[in-house]
């Protein structure tokens, strides 16, 4: 459900969370791998990359020389990216790829400026990749999904994002924003988009602003959504326009970019869309902007949207009221709550009560942390609740919860919202017998540690 898609910009995880190591563009010299031992020039494989072999065998020794992990033979990677075959080139970015410290990124920015548009996009691929923990994939698999997407040509809105408090080199994000001005490749420019959203780059907003107005639709729609991740409200302004864009799928995605960026000017606007619009799926997007929006003024409109046909504009409904925070809309959540049968919409429902301050629906909204469904969405939601003051203590007795996707999701939670009070219950936490839950309670410790320390983003 796209909605879902949407919610989850409050913090981030794609996909990448749950598998992603947290700091590793951290490590600037990890371990030396025995390999490193021997003399690089006696390494077999540098010698085929650097010799006069065939286009096929100096690709091989450049991908055989990223599963090695020899840090000491990065520079003759980096070398070999004057390779005169884009195949070979395209073989050393995914070598390159597999290293985790801090060498690996000037040979990056250049491959970012290659000739080629295959080798660009692995690339930025690359630089996002030494944070998120996602390396780009390569071979027959990689250009199968490659060229699948292509013939698909649909945009879908991605949520990853870096961790709370993780630093991002400045080069890094000059050289995504240089990829996503550059006008060779749409496909390079649109996974700059991306990735800048994904980096939380703020020094990006303006590039992104214009490249939300592109005539390239997916690239429009991932600047948007990178706009809907960086969250800075200045970009608000200059995106309402796009409300009248001819493209519904850009339309839509402004109606939601901005009430997650608190356009407030735009209010009305949405609010005329969602009355008056015949395309539902313009209305569900119009409301789903008014609920980010949380506005009083729009209170009249999410109780009677409450009863709606459609489930997703009453769970959007029912998160407008819950960000509104009126203590007078509560007996017409409880009405709508003892008569709702989606599961989606009670879980809003429960948000809103609980961010009304009762706490009868708390141990419903942690137990649909265990859920492959809603799991997600409850954590979207308990991370915006942690914020409020008094919140946190409440979620600390669930850290002992019998459900390790339970445990594992409120350290997830706490990585976003926790502060100096969290460290002591995450750290019974890092000795759970649940590897995962162990880790990422370590995971949370460091991100709160770093957010406190002024160290780089935190609030989702």
């Amino acid at each position: 459900m796209k909605h879902c898609l949407y919610l989850t910009a409050f913090i981030v995880l794609l996909l990448a969370w749950g598998s992603a190591p947290t700091l590793w563009a951290q490590a600037s010299k990890p371990a030396t791998p025995p390999a490193a031992t021997s003399s690089v020039d006696d390494n077999p494989n540098v010698m085929l990359l650097k010799q006069g072999h065939s286009e096929g065998v100096r690709a091989k020794a450049a991908s055989d020389l990223g599963k090695e992990g020899n840090p000491a033979t990065i520079p003759a990677l980096a070398g070999a990216l004057t390779d005169p075959s884009a195949k070979v080139r395209r073989e050393v970015v995914l070598a390159l790829a597999q290293f985790h410290q801090s060498d690996i990124l000037p040979p990056l920015e250049q491959a970012s400026r290659d000739v080629d548009g295959d080798v660009r996009v692995l690339a930025v691929k690359a630089l996002v990749g030494f944070y998120t923990g996602v390396s780009p994939s390569g071979g027959f698999s990689g250009f199968m999904r490659k060229n699948v997407q292509r013939v698909k040509s649909h945009f879908e809105p991605d949520m990853t994002r870096i961790d709370p408090g993780l630093k991002v080199d400045p080069q890094v994000i000059a050289t995504l924003i240089a990829v996503l001005k550059d006008t060779r490749s749409n496909e390079a420019s649109r996974e700059a988009a991306k990735g800048l959203g994904t980096l939380l780059a703020q020094p990006a907003v303006p590039d992104l602003v214009s490249a939300a107005h592109s005539s390239d639709i997916d690239l429009a729609r991932e600047a948007l959504n990178a706009l809907s991740k960086i969250k800075d409200p200045s970009a608000g302004p200059k995106l309402a326009d796009l409300l009248d864009s001819p493209n519904k799928d850009v339309k839509r995605d402004t109606c939601v970019t901005l009430g997650i960026l608190r356009a407030k000017d735009a209010l009305p606007r949405l609010q005329s869309i969602f009355e008056n619009d015949a395309d539902q799926k313009d209305k569900i997007a119009a409301i789903q902007g008014l609920a980010y929006l949380g506005e009083k003024v729009s209170v009249p409109l999410f109780i009677k949207a409450l009863w709606d046909q459609d489930k997703n504009v009453r769970q959007a409904a029912a998160e407008g009221l819950g960000r509104a925070a009126d203590p007078q809309t509560q007996s017409e959540l409880e009405k709508a709550i003892a008569a709702e049968k989606e599961a989606e919409v009670k879980l809003a429902i429960e948000f809103a009560l609980t961010a009304l301050g009762k706490q009868d629906y708390l141990n419903a909204m942690v137990d649909d942390l265990g859920s492959r469904n809603r799991g997600d969405t409850a954590r979207a939601y308990l991370t915006e609740l942690a914020w409020k003051p008094g919140f946190l203590p409440k979620l600390y007795p669930y850290l002992q919860n019998q459900d390790a996707a339970v445990r594992k999701r409120l350290c997830e939670v706490l990585m976003y919202s926790g502060d100096q009070t969290s460290l002591e219950p995450l750290d019974r936490l890092s000795h759970d017998p649940d590897g995962d839950v162990a880790a990422e309670s370590l995971r949370a410790k460091g991100a709160i540690r770093a957010r406190l320390a002024g160290g780089g983003p935190g609030k989702p």
